[in-house]
C-alpha cells in the first residue's frame, strides 16, 4: 500500500532524502554559489520529487522582508487616480514585489488609519498613498506608521515624501499656449476646491494671466465630471462675444461637456471659443474637435514613487528633499487653432 502523507514536506525532509544538511538545501534554494554541482542537482531532485515548496510566511518572519507594499487609494473611477494605480502596480511588479490596495471612500484620519493599521498587519514593507486632497495629506502627516509612507498625487506644498505631475507647470503650458495663439485672455473652470492638484492648476493659470498684465476673469468650479463642465460650459456661452474666446477646464472631462455646451449654443470651437483640457485621456483624441490637452506621465509618477518607497525602506533616503515633480506636456490638436489662422476661415 502507498504510503500517504499527511502534511506537506519540510526542508528537513528535503536534506533527509537528499542525504545533505538543512542549511545545505537552504543554500541551494537561495542560489548560494559556494555549493557542489552534484550537491545541488540532488537537492533539486529531491526538491521535485517530494513536491517541496518554501515557506513564504517563515521566510518573512526570519529575514523581516515580505516583498509586499501597500497602496492606499481613492477616488480610482477618475482616470488620474485610476491611472496613477495602475502605474504603481505595474512598477513594484517590475521590482518583484506584490501590491496590498486598501481602496477608500472618503481619505479621513479615521479611515486612514484603519487602513494603515489593515496593511500593518499584513506586514508591507511600506506604502504608497494616492491622496490628492488636501485633508489627506494632512491626516497622513499626522498618522504614525511603523514603516515608511510616499505620497503620490498630492500636489504641491507636502511635506511627506511624494511624487507628482508639476500641475503648476501643466496649466501654466496650457494658459501661455492659449495667449500665445493670440487670446486676449482665458477662462478657467477649475476642479474641486479640496483637491491641491485643482488648487495648483488654478493657480498656474492664474500666475500666467497676471505676467502677461491680464486681469483673471472669474473662475467657474466644477467637480471632475462631463456634467458639471456642460453646465459651466452653458454659462461660458453666454460670455461669448463678451471677450471670452479661450477657456481652460482642469481634466479632460469637464473640457468635454464645455465643448457640447458651446455646440448646443452654436458657439464653434475653436473659430469662436478655444478649448484646452488637462490629463490627455484616451478619448480626447476622438472628441469633436480634438482636443488640446495636457499630458500626464502617470507611468512615470509610478516608477519613481515605487523607486522612491523602495529608497526610504531599503535605508537610503535621496540626499535631496524627496519631493519629486514630473514635468508634463502639452499636446496640441484642432480646438485650439491660433487666433490669427482662425481669421483666414479655417473649416471646423
Amino acid at each position: 500500500m502507498a504510503h500517504t502523507r499527511l502534511r506537506p514536506p519540510t526542508m528537513a525532509d528535503v536534506a533527509r532524502q537528499a542525504g545533505v544538511s538543512h542549511q545545505t538545501v537552504s543554500r541551494v534554494l537561495g542560489d548560494h554559489p559556494n555549493v557542489r554541482e552534484e550537491t545541488r542537482a540532488r537537492v533539486l531532485r529531491a526538491i521535485e520529487e517530494m513536491g517541496y515548496r518554501r515557506n513564504f510566511s517563515a521566510r518573512a518572519l526570519a529575514t523581516r522582508r515580505t516583498r509586499t507594499l501597500g497602496v492606499v487609494a481613492s477616488g480610482t473611477t477618475l482616470y488620474g487616480p485610476a491611472s496613477t494605480l495602475f502605474a504603481l502596480e505595474e512598477a513594484a511588479r517590475s521590482e518583484g514585489y506584490l501590491v496590498s490596495t486598501v481602496s477608500l471612500r472618503k481619505l479621513t484620519m479615521e479611515t486612514l488609519s484603519e487602513a494603515l493599521d489593515h496593511l500593518s498587519e499584513g506586514g508591507v514593507e511600506g506604502v504608497v498613498a494616492i491622496a490628492p486632497q488636501r485633508s489627506a495629506v494632512d491626516a497622513l502627516s499626522e498618522l504614525r506608521h511603523p514603516f515608511p509612507v510616499v505620497i503620490v498625487g498630492g500636489g504641491s506644498g507636502v511635506e511627506i515624501p511624494s511624487v507628482s505631475v508639476d500641475q503648476h507647470l501643466g496649466a501654466r503650458l496650457a494658459t501661455g499656449h492659449l495667449l500665445a495663439a493670440g487670446h486676449r485672455s482665458v477662462w478657467h473652470l477649475a476642479g474641486p476646491e479640496e483637491w491641491q492638484e485643482a488648487a495648483d492648476r488654478a493657480a498656474g493659470w492664474r500666475a500666467t494671466l497676471e505676467e502677461a498684465g491680464v486681469e483673471p476673469p472669474m473662475t467657474l468650479c466644477g467637480d471632475w465630471s462631463p456634467l458639471s463642465g456642460y453646465r459651466a460650459g452653458q454659462e461660458l456661452a453666454g460670455w461669448v462675444g463678451r471677450g471670452l474666446t479661450a477657456v481652460f477646464a482642469a481634466n479632460d472631462q469637464m473640457a468635454l461637456g464645455v465643448l457640447r455646451a458651446l455646440r448646443e449654443a452654436g458657439v464653434r470651437t475653436p473659430q469662436d471659443v478655444a478649448v484646452v483640457g488637462f490629463d490627455d485621456i484616451p478619448e480626447s483624441e476622438y472628441f469633436a474637435p480634438p482636443l488640446t490637452t495636457v499630458r500626464q506621465d502617470f507611468a512615470a509618477v509610478g516608477r519613481r514613487g515605487i523607486a522612491l518607497l523602495l529608497e526610504l525602506i531599503e535605508g537610503h533616503p535621496p540626499a535631496t528633499a524627496p519631493r519629486i515633480a514630473i514635468e508634463p506636456q502639452l499636446v496640441v490638436r484642432a480646438s485650439t487653432f491660433p487666433q490669427a489662422v482662425q481669421s483666414e476661415g479655417v473649416p471646423r
